[in-house]
């Protein structure tokens, strides 16, 4: 935990340097006016000692107009600085913040695809929210509120130490034992809000996983089910809630306690003074309105500090995030994949996920130049995580993956996923307009290519009759689509791209038998002078494949063309395809 706040300092300080002018600026202006309104109730105190003095009425009315207008100056001066710093401040903070944004979303964006696995998108988006908002929240309290209590408690001791050295003793030694309770009561409070905040991240995950599903909940009839676990989960939330806000709620009873004693014990003190002619009428008036700024400044302190804990534990989780390494990183000075040839091979591959599920072993395969391949087989056997390691989601064991002779952890990942095209079988858009959808595929693609890449993939035709037409937006990941044309504007992205290697899981599986066909024809185009490699169950897709591969328990066990696959006495291929053929699923 303390480890994770000092990264999280770390973090903000860096990119605080991109903008220290700017910093030093604010910190100078709000030193400046901290001291003003230290030195004010000096003038105060001359003011009231002017009063009631026995000069002449005329002589003490210009002792007290100079005052004012002194008073006036320093309060002109004290308003210009707070200004300046506000305005100046409001250009830091918002680059800061802006930063600090950049910064999260690249870093998540870098985090191999097992992370994004095992965490909830809406517990991300809170972190990296709550992550900035926390840097907002601190700096606020560091240089408004925890800068001038400094500044404030130095000048006064200074100043009550001059008048009588008691006065300064008992606000030393005061602020001393509030100070020290403040720390460490903080502190104890700091693993509850941690517990907090991990509670209210579970909340969100639950939210954002349950509103995903929700046509999960109604259709399995888990409505009940749901609403009992999202209220199991507030109530401990609630609990947690309950327990810091009583926490603050005793510490604020002994705050208001100490500030009793120290007001009435100074002024006591004070009266003892006055009595022996050490201190004036303008001194008592100058105690009170230090009392009164040290009580305001206290009051301040304690929720700053507060927010200053509760601030970092609601970094923490980001925090965590930032500390974690890349799983899947490129070497240094690795370099772009070059195609030339295009040839794939695996050679004497090994890999298990989470060190547990061994999926491949010792797996060997050779995809030729431009040779169009498919890959078969049940459930679990290894045909996904083929695909998978040649996309580097995931890194091997041992062995290596080469495309034309590159070893592919060699090469940076970037050059990699350019020159692959992966039409998956549930393809996710973004929430916006079928015109940027299908342009993911090639960033500088005119709308011209956009429409033409749209007819191959027959989208153009349901496109055309939508009101907007491309600049349709279809909702979070494409929910106002259908199946079949959520695939086939995937398959329009992957036209576009034009890239020497095309993926397709399973790429028509939506798709009517009309449809199917049509866009078979421009898959035949697409499919020309590259490296194909199709996963399928219906095995009609893939009878003009080149080669046929057979895959279970990471093992080739047949392989051949269609025609090569169904002659062969007692083959998997033959079963599966006579099953098939009969009207039988798979």
């Amino acid at each position: 935990m303390k480890n994770n706040t000092k990264q999280t300092l770390k973090i903000y300080w860096q990119h605080i340097l991109n903008y220290k002018i700017s910093g030093l600026f604010i910190i100078v202006c709000v030193i400046g006016a901290s001291i003003i309104d230290v030195i004010v109730p000096l003038y105060l105190k001359d003011f009231f000692n002017a009063l009631a003095s026995n000069n002449a009425k005329d002589i003490i009315l210009k002792n007290l107009i100079f005052i004012l207008i002194i008073i006036a100056g320093l309060k002109l001066l004290q308003w210009l600085l707070w200004r300046i710093s506000d305005f100046i401040n409001a250009d830091f903070q918002s680059k800061t913040m802006a930063d600090l944004n950049n910064y999260c979303f690249a870093y998540l964006h870098k985090h191999c695809f097992a992370f994004f696995e095992n965490n909830f998108v809406g517990s991300l988006v809170k972190r990296v929210q709550w992550f900035v908002k926390a840097f907002e929240r601190i700096f606020d309290q560091i240089f408004y509120s925890i800068t001038p209590l400094i500044i404030t408690f130095i000048a006064i001791s200074i100043i009550l130490f001059k008048e009588n050295i008691f006065l300064g003793l008992g606000i030393m030694i005061w602020l001393i034992i509030f100070l020290t309770i403040n720390w460490f009561f903080t502190k104890y409070k700091f693993q509850y809000d941690l517990k907090r905040n991990e509670a209210e991240t579970k909340v969100s995950g639950l939210l954002a996983d349950s509103i995903t599903n929700h046509s999960n909940v109604r259709f399995f009839n888990a409505y009940q089910r749901e609403i009992n676990g999202f209220t199991k989960l507030i109530e401990e939330v609630r609990k947690l809630r309950k327990f810091t806000w009583n926490l603050s709620n005793i510490f604020t009873a002994i705050q208001m306690f100490l500030m009793i004693v120290l007001e009435i014990g100074i002024l006591y003190l004070a009266i003892k003074l006055w009595q022996k002619n050490i201190l004036t009428i303008g001194s008592f008036v100058l105690i009170q309105a230090y009392l009164i700024q040290i009580f305001n400044q206290l009051w301040g302190f304690w929720h700053s500090l507060r927010n200053i804990f509760e601030s970092l534990s609601d970094a923490e989780e980001m925090t965590i995030i930032l500390n974690t390494p890349h799983e899947i990183q490129d070497i240094k000075n690795a370099k772009d994949l070059k195609i030339s040839f295009n040839k794939i091979e695996f050679e004497k591959v090994f890999f298990n996920y989470h060190k547990t599920k061994a999926v491949l072993n010792n797996f060997n395969l050779t995809i030729n130049p431009n040779e169009r391949m498919a890959l078969i087989g049940p459930s679990g056997g290894g045909k996904s995580t083929i695909i998978k390691l040649l996309l580097r989601m995931y890194d091997i064991e041992n062995g290596k993956i080469l495309i034309d002779n590159q070893d592919i952890s060699q090469i940076t990942q970037e050059s990699l996923w350019k020159n692959i095209s992966l039409v998956p079988q549930d393809p996710i858009l973004f929430h916006r307009t079928l015109m940027e959808n299908i342009r993911y595929g090639k960033s500088e693609a005119s709308d011209e290519e956009v429409i033409e890449a749209a007819k191959l993939a027959h989208c153009h035709e349901f496109i055309s009759k939508a009101i907007n037409s491309y600049d349709t937006y279809v909702g979070e990941r494409g929910i106002k689509l259908s199946g079949g044309e959520r695939q086939r504007v995937a398959i329009a992205r992957a036209i576009l791209r034009n890239a020497p290697i095309l993926i397709f899981d399973e790429a028509t599986s939506s798709l009517d038998s009309e449809s199917e066909h049509f866009i078979q024809d421009a898959l035949d185009k697409l499919m020309q002078n590259k490296i194909v490699i199709v996963i399928a169950h219906r095995l009609s897709t893939i009878k003009k494949m080149d080669r046929i591969i057979v895959v279970d328990n990471g093992e080739i066990i047949e392989q051949g063309s269609h025609q090569e696959l169904v002659e062969k006495e007692l083959g998997i291929y033959k079963k599966l395809w006579e099953l098939q053929v009969g009207g039988f699923i798979e």
